[in-house]
């Protein structure tokens, strides 16, 4: 009948739910009913259901003997267990000796005719098919997870429990336990038999080789012959069990496998489903699932911890995304093994063995089918919303797998209700869900959806895309989408989404027809609406059943169809091409009425009318339907060829124009939801419906013409009619039958297709079928694991609550309850025979006129109980008593009370209550009747149990009833109602109670742990503790955040939080360049004011070093006047014009210029470190930089220059050299600091003894950076030129040759030396040679570098350096060395460490090895010559002399501009403090070559 299906997911948590029979044909529960699919190692096909039972299918097994290989047996919670022949899809025959929920069953491999079954209670049954015999055991009381038979002993089935127990019994011996199997602490989930006999392949333990129990000398050959049983559990393990003994011989763990780019899952083990298979032919492999969906094939002959091998490792996506449940196996014809897996990512895979490879994947369904829809520009591309809360889009007329399916899950969380494709953009595939989510997928992309920022409150039916309306149809055509989005959901709105803007607002249409049409009542609820495909008009259906027709884009009601009296489910415009254009107006609609109209609204929109026009007449009307029309859809292929779905369970195609069937489709099992014509096919058409399967149908193919005669719903009523006469049978008594009512034992009138449907919501279902959804169905639990994924009820697509007279019929021939008496015993004596009764009568009139009653009669008491109601207030109050005591008795403490508060005993009414926990709002209503302490106590009583039920709340209003203010406030506090508390104390205390504080103070603090911090904030201010709320609001840490905190702590007068906030919030901003704002933020706090210059002479020194290169930074924000900075004087210049114009900071306000500085030496500078960033250091330098300008200021020699040596020091000592040289050209631009210093300072003539230490220290630094400038600037040119040159008197092969070796010796050389970013930042330098090529030539004068003094002190350095380093190792070889890995440790034929010191040092005569002794003797003669060196020099320290030396040198090769007195005395230096190594070995060339 169909040529493909998408079929229901398999069941969940079942140890055997599906079985491949030797001819190919696998066989799976699905909700409840087995699928049949045809497999081969290339595709799969759907070949059948196997119908009949009424709940989940729990276990499902084949035959596996020749000649029966057709049938095969299932069970399920409906307690049956059926055998199908599979051929035919008949029952055969059926059993129910269980009394309880099935957990498994399998078919015997060795006795043809034997099935086993077990349930949750723990009995096994087995049942023989040819004979019918049956017999049952109780090997033991737990409940049953697994079974299997053995394949080599008829007799022999391995059982499963949930608490690990494995329990093997002998069916031929009633159930005889032969052993119990222990080893498991958890579910066994899977049991599977080797597939050939014996024990011979797996090691055993020695002393496990006898049985337990003794056994004749011919059981024990039988048992000899015994085979391996092997078990997963819930506990992560494998195990492989001998029968012979009862004992394992192995144990599996299962590995943690981690997936790439996603870690291990914690959780794993709670949602693990261990499932193992012996596949036929491999004894010595074994098939296990994983954690995570992976199958894993064990080689139990390997020894190590890696017995494993992994399926569809070959290449991403092969695996199973989540646990795998079943796993089974066939050898086809061809000599293929193919492997089958069912999973929880409702997917069924197929594996071949000998590859270990994915051959296909079939797609299964978890929910209802709400919708499907062909893409209009991807031909064949189909989308399907399922209620598992997926979309799925399946290519259908992909070649190579027939089944390409994607699905997307993110963003979801809610079943998917409804799809629309978009009409020109491919891919873009619109979505509604049941909670009222309205997003947008990207079907060729995996990025979440764009999710609407406006959500229905009910479920969305329809999507659908067309022209704007007003107001997103305003404006011009590029600024607004050609195409939104229009969604209609279960409150009856219909809205408008941009597209473009999903974030946005969606804008109701209602409003919009509202004032178009100048309406002014209520507009009926809408239930649907479709766009003609020409985008002119828009077709709108409502709940009252009228269908209305707009004219786009203004909303013009054009005509009003007045045709169905219920509620429109869909609507459908005829398509424009390739069809007549008479056609072009025809509009199909559906309702519950089970009819489908066809209405031609051609000349309404070719000749729009001046006011609305109704129509009552169809042009057409499409009868057969029995039930309510969901969907349909016209054929794009020929004109005026309409299907459509109802709740039938059937699918109908038309022909329009002769209102006749042409085909229909019966083979859905359930209600149909959704419909669609196949894009290329016109003989193909696609269902979906609520039995979770997807048909593709082809119409010639189909038995019947049109739907079937209703049998369904005659069936109902025949079985509400046999309902009704039962119940009048077992009340032996007619209703009487009044207006409107029913006589007993007739079927309530019925209600065509379910009429009657109430307000408020789509139609509901018309009877036929109930209308929900197990959305895993109960096949998603199992009666004995804990770990039991929700069922989700779902409503059918439109339903409503609205009581229905066919859903429950019984109800209107069952007459409406009395209320219980209040005095049950005396209305009892009024049903006594009627004699008694007349003497009752004479009884009561000798009390009433006789001064003596009768002998033994007391009124109100005993057998006269009765009469009490009819004598005196005493006689009344006996027979209360009498009635209480048997109200006690019953249990009917209400009707005590209610007898108690009558005879006016209101304390013991209450008493009663209070007892019962059953005081109400009436009794304390009146309590106060009883007097004051009465009601107290009745409060306090009450205000318990309201506690008990937690309705503090209430508890704390009745408090307040008794005036128990205080105590009512603790009762809100102890349950974290602070809001509450808070409110009352403000509004019943004084505004100065301590209690308010302490509220406020701990609400603060809850708040605060919660992460609610505004709130907190207003807490701590509301307590006056300003401090504590700006302290809260900075925890966030964002710019805003920490803005409004230091705003609220100046406010509040916490001047010094204010300015730390400040400050923090301007450094993060200047760490982000964002310079303006973080001056924005620095000015509101006056104290500030030194921070706001620092970060000024960072802004401006940043935007001086970028463009020269120096920096590569990009700037959020800057001022204009550091933008507008020109290289003309020096940098400190410009920034002492800045601070006069824009600070008033000057040499004229020597007072503030006095405080900034004392404030700037109080901010906290770390020390230069190799790890900080560039940022970092440029802010430490422009920190000094600042100082030095303001020690300027005030005239300040010494400072200034101290300030000035650190400015330039700074990135020096951290690492980043060409930031130092750029500071340094920014400084000094002349090249000389004397030239430079006396532009702006009319004489410059330091006295202090350190700070002319520090102009000769930065000095140095500027010729050594000119230095090096000079250096590169000639290996530039000698490398651009590449001509031979004469040089210094040397010829230029000797040249050629030294400067080969210039790189790798200088790099030998400087290495200790100098930071390794010199030499990387040495491009840097040489970008700017060109432009102060001139200024160095001019300034270039190297001799202060050539300092012996210093030179000294280097080397001295750098020996007390090396002694360290050698104390050091004497002490760790001392301590002995570490272990080391085995594979790192020396081998003896490892090669020997060829470290040139190190085979000097063992190459030196004993008497020549250094000493711990002498060592430290060294150090301290050096620690004395260095406290004699003068403290300047170690203070202000100049670049490396020896680099210097070695540098000039090599100059000298390239560049007359070096003296031979200079070369001379670089060579002396060398000669006497060049005592290292590497120096002696760079400088080698110089101190031995021969001058001609």
């Amino acid at each position: 009948m169909h040529e493909r299906v998408l079929p229901a997911s398999p069941n969940w948590y079942c140890s055997r739910c599906s079985d491949l029979s030797e001819r190919g044909v696998l066989g799976f529960g699905a909700r409840d009913l087995v699928y049949l699919v045809d497999v081969s190692a290339s595709s799969c096909r759907v070949v059948g259901e196997l119908v009949g039972h009424r709940g989940r299918v729990s276990g499902f097994s084949f035959c596996h003997h020749e000649g029966q290989s057709h049938m095969c047996v299932s069970s399920s919670d409906d307690g049956t267990v059926k055998f199908w022949d599979s051929d035919e899809k008949v029952v055969l025959k059926e059993h129910t000796f269980h009394q309880n929920t099935i957990t498994a069953v399998h078919w015997s491999p060795v006795d043809k005719g034997l099935v086993v079954s077990g349930d949750e209670k723990g009995v096994v049954v087995c049942h023989w098919y040819h004979t019918g015999d049956t017999a049952s055991f109780f090997p033991e009381p737990r409940t049953i997870f697994s079974l299997s038979c053995s394949p080599h002993i008829w007799s022999l089935v391995a059982v499963g429990y949930k608490d690990g127990m494995i329990v093997l019994i002998d069916v031929s011996k009633k159930g005889e336990v032969v052993h119990r199997l222990r080893g498991h602490d958890d579910e066994i989930h899977s049991l599977t038999w080797a597939p050939t006999a014996g024990e011979d392949g797996l090691y055993s333990r020695p002393d496990d080789s006898k049985a337990e129990n003794g056994v004749s000398e011919g059981e024990e050959r039988e048992e000899k012959k015994g085979c391996y049983l092997a078990s997963g559990s819930k506990d992560q393990t494998m195990r492989i069990w001998t029968t012979t003994t009862g004992k394992g011989v192995m144990t599996l763990k299962l590995p943690y496998l981690k997936r790439r780019g996603a870690g291990v899952d914690p959780t794993v083990k709670d949602r693990l489903w261990l499932t193992v298979h012996w596949p036929r032919g491999r004894s010595m492999q074994l098939v296990s699932s994983c954690f995570s969906g992976e199958l894993l094939l064990w080689d139990l002959t390997k020894t190590g911890k890696q017995k494993w091998s992994l399926l569809g490792a070959s290449s991403e996506g092969q695996n199973h995304s989540r646990i795998i449940f079943n796993v089974t196996s066939v050898m086809l014809g061809d000599g293929t093994e193919l492997l089958i897996s069912t999973s929880m990512d409702r997917e069924i895979k197929c594996w071949d063995l000998s590859s270990l490879d994915c051959c296909w994947t079939l797609p299964t369904l978890g929910g209802f089918v709400y919708s499907l829809t062909f893409s209009p520009i991807g031909t064949g591309c189909l989308a399907l919303g399922i209620g598992d809360n997926m979309i799925r889009v399946w290519s259908t007329l992909s070649i190579q797998n027939q089944y390409d399916t994607r699905t997307f899950w993110q963003g979801i969380k809610s079943k998917v209700t409804a799809l629309s494709w978009h009409p020109q953009k491919e891919g873009s595939l619109a979505f509604g869900t049941d909670d009222g989510k309205v997003g947008i997928y990207n079907a060729f992309s995996n990025k979440p959806p764009q999710v609407s920022a406006s959500y229905h409150r009910k479920t969305v039916y329809t999507l659908a895309w067309g022209p704007p309306v007003p107001p997103m149809s305003f404006g011009d055509a590029g600024d607004r989408p050609s195409y939104t989005l229009y969604s209609c959901a279960g409150e009856g709105l219909i809205l408008q989404h941009d597209p473009w803007q999903l974030n946005g607002e969606a804008s109701s249409i209602d409003q919009v027809i509202r004032d178009t049409n100048d309406i002014k009542h209520k507009l009926s609820p809408h239930t649907d609406l479709s766009w003609k495909p020409d985008g002119r008009v828009v077709a709108i259906g409502n709940e009252d059943g009228s269908i209305e027709v707009y004219q786009a884009p203004s909303l013009k009601l054009l005509c009003s169809i007045q045709q169905h009296h219920k509620i429109i489910n869909t609507l459908r415009w005829h398509p424009d091409h390739s069809s007549p254009s008479d056609l072009h107006g025809l509009l199909a609609s559906g309702s519950s009425n089970a009819k489908v109209y066809i209405h031609d609204l051609r000349s309404v929109i070719e000749n729009p009318p001046d006011s609305p026009v109704v129509m009552t007449e169809p042009y057409r009307t499409l009868s057969g339907h029995t039930a309510k029309v969901t969907a349909m859809a016209w054929s794009p292929h020929q004109p005026a060829r309409l299907v459509t779905v109802c709740y039938d369970s059937t699918a109908q195609v038309w022909d329009v124009l002769t209102e006749e069937g042409l085909s229909n489709y019966r083979g859905h099992r359930g209600r149909l939801l959704c419909v669609d014509w196949s894009p290329v096919d016109p003989d193909v058409v696609w269902t979906g419906g609520d039995d979770f399967t997807v048909q593709e149908w082809s119409i010639s193919k189909q038995e019947f013409k049109v739907p079937p005669k209703g049998k369904k719903s005659m069936d109902l009523r025949e079985k509400q009619s046999t309902k009704a006469k039962q119940q009048q049978k077992n009340k032996k008594k007619k209703k009487t039958p009044s207006t409107g009512g029913v006589m007993a034992g007739e079927a309530p009138p019925p209600s065509v297709n379910g009429e009657g449907g109430a307000a408020g919501g789509r139609a509901a279902a018309s009877g036929l079928e109930p209308c929900d959804e197990d959305e895993e169905e109960e096949e998603n639990g199992s009666s004995g694991s804990p770990v039991l994924p929700p069922a989700f009820t779902e409503m059918s697509r439109k339903c409503t609550p609205a009581f229905k007279s066919k859903d429950k019929p019984e109800l209107l021939s069952v007459k409406k309850r009395k209320p219980r008496s209040m005095l049950p015993l005396s209305t009892s004596m009024d049903h006594r025979p009627k004699e008694e009764q007349l003497q009752d009568c004479v009884t009561l009139a000798t009390i009433r006129h006789s001064p003596k009653p009768p002998s033994g009669c007391v009124p109100g008491q005993g057998d006269h109980i009765h009469l009490g109601l009819f004598s005196d207030r005493q006689a009344l109050y006996r027979m209360f008593q009498e009635e209480e005591q048997g109200h006690v008795e019953a249990g009917h403490y209400d009707s005590v009370i209610y007898l108690r508060l009558w005879s006016g005993d209101l304390e013991g009414a209450l008493q009663v209550a209070t007892e019962r926990g059953e005081l109400s709002d009436h009794l304390l209503s009146v309590a106060p009747m009883a007097g004051y302490e009465v009601w107290c106590r009745a409060v306090e009583a009450y205000v318990r149990q309201l506690c008990l039920q937690e309705q503090y709340l209430k508890a704390a209003s009745h408090l307040l009833s008794i005036n128990r203010v205080y105590e009512a406030v603790d009762l809100l506090r102890s349950h974290k109602l602070y809001r509450e508390a808070i409110a009352l104390v403000k509004a019943r205390l004084p505004s100065e109670d301590p209690v308010l504080q302490e509220l406020y103070t701990s609400w603060a603090a809850l708040l605060e742990k919660d992460g609610h911090l505004s709130s907190a904030a207003k807490c701590y201010l509301a307590t006056g503790a300003s401090f504590d709320a700006a302290k809260v609001i900075a925890k966030k840490n964002d710019m805003t955040t920490l803005r409004m905190a230091a705003s609220v702590a100046k406010i509040g007068g916490e001047d010094s939080l204010a300015h730390a906030i400040s400050l923090r919030c301007a450094k993060d901003l200047v760490a982000a360049q964002n310079w303006t704002v973080a001056q924005q933020v620095l000015s509101t706090q006056d104290s500030l004011l030194v921070h706001r210059l620092h970060f000024c002479v960072s802004e401006l020194l940043t935007s001086a070093l970028v463009p020269a290169g120096t920096l590569t930074q990009s700037c959020a924000s800057t001022h204009a006047w550091s933008s507008s900075y020109e290289r003309q004087g020096s940098i400190q210049e410009r920034i002492r014009a800045v601070w006069e114009e824009e600070f008033g900071v000057s040499e004229t306000t020597p007072d503030t210029v006095g405080t900034l500085l004392q404030d700037l030496k109080a901010v906290e500078n770390p020390q230069p470190a190799p790890t900080m960033s560039a940022k970092q250091v440029l802010m430490c330098s422009s920190l000094q930089l600042t100082e030095a300008v303001l020690c300027w200021l005030v005239l300040d020699d010494g400072g200034m220059m101290k300030a000035f040596w650190q400015t330039v020091n700074w990135p020096t000592e951290a690492g980043f050299l060409s930031l130092s040289a750029g500071i340094c050209k920014l400084l000094f631009p002349d090249g000389d600091v004397g030239v430079c210093l006396q532009k702006f300072q009319k004489r410059f003539n330091p006295t202090e003894e350190q700070a002319s230490a520090a102009a000769d220290s930065l000095q140095a630094f500027l010729q050594y950076h000119l230095l090096y400038e000079r250096w590169w600037s000639h290996s530039l040119c000698q490398s651009d030129s590449n001509q031979p040159s004469t040089q210094n008197g040397h010829s230029s092969s000797f040249s050629s040759a030294t400067d080969a070796q210039n790189s790798d010796e200088m790099e030998k050389v400087t290495e200790g030396h100098l930071p390794k970013s010199a030499v990387n930042d040495s491009a840097m330098m040489a970008s700017s040679i060109e432009s102060t090529n001139t200024d160095i030539k001019n300034a270039l004068d190297v001799s202060i570098l050539l300092s012996e003094p210093h030179a000294a002190y280097q080397a001295m350095q750098k020996s007390m350096a090396e002694i360290h380093k050698k104390i050091s190792n004497m002490v760790v070889q001392h301590q002995g060395p570490p272990a080391e890995p085995r594979e790192h440790r020396a081998t003896p034929s490892d090669p020997a460490p060829t470290d040139d010191r190190d085979s000097n040092d063992t190459e030196k005569r004993p008497e020549d090895q250094e000493t711990l002794l002498t060592l430290s003797v060294k150090m301290s003669q050096y620690q004395r010559s260095l406290s004699d060196l003068p403290q300047t020099l170690q203070m202000y320290p100049r670049p490396d002399v020896m680099e210097c030396c070695l540098v000039l040198l090599y100059l000298s090769r390239c560049s007359a501009a070096v003296s031979e007195s200079l070369q001379e005395e670089a060579k002396k230096l060398l000669r006497k403090y060049g005592t290292s190594r590497p120096l002696q070995k760079a400088s080698m060339p110089f101190l031995t070559e021969q001058i001609p």
